[in-house]
């Protein structure tokens, strides 16, 4: 299966795509350290590949570009095969960023979630300091209708970090711990085809 855009292909996730991440760029802000991809070893990257794919309530897709490069990947989490929905996932390759290649990935990958999978609601949860994921997904029409705090998942990072101080408002201190604010948004399958008129197709392979 390959869904094409005008500039990117999304297919199912495979190990080689799991080892090309390796050679991946790095996010210096402390803010989004942890969507850095942390592994190296072929026995790491196997054992987090597994552990991405093993269920059927788990299904992940890996975006590439016109030169056939991986350049993020997206999935879905948490499959409720009663209720019709799951958790959205998306992370890319910080070389890659400001290319318009999120925007593009959702624009197609939004109606082969709902018509092809026949899905009902999409969930995401995102940081509040993540202000350009936020604008990304109101785009299409996700809705916050959850706030709350979580606990930082940056571990060892002292909360007078000039990064943390700057963004404070978007932290709570409490026991020596970090916690972020949280948002909690979906996008029902009625909602987005009310936004773009009609659900895009999808070319399939």
């Amino acid at each position: 299966m390959i869904i094409r855009g005008n500039r990117i292909k999304i297919t199912p996730l495979s190990m080689e795509d799991a080892q090309s991440m390796r050679s991946w760029g790095t996010h210096e802000t402390v803010l989004l350290r942890d969507y850095n991809f942390p592994y190296e070893g072929d026995r790491e990257i196997k054992k987090w590949f597994r552990y991405k794919t093993f269920t059927i309530f788990n299904k992940y897709f890996g975006v590439h570009n016109e030169e056939g490069i991986l350049v993020g990947y997206l999935g879905i989490k948490n499959k409720d095969f009663f209720r019709r929905s799951s958790f959205f996932g998306i992370v890319f390759d910080p070389n890659h960023l400001g290319k318009g290649y999120g925007t593009e990935s959702l624009e197609i990958f939004l109606p082969y979630y709902f018509n092809e999978m026949k899905m009902k609601t999409l969930y995401l949860e995102v940081a509040e300091f993540n202000k350009r994921a936020i604008h990304l997904y109101e785009k299409f029409g996700f809705v916050t209708f959850e706030y709350y705090t979580d606990l930082f998942p940056v571990e060892g990072i002292d909360r007078s970090h000039p990064e943390i101080m700057a963004s404070k408002s978007y932290f709570v201190f409490k026991d020596e711990k970090i916690y972020n604010y949280i948002y909690k948004m979906k996008l029902t399958k009625k909602r987005f085809r009310g936004k773009e008129g009609q659900v895009k197709g999808m070319i399939r392979e």
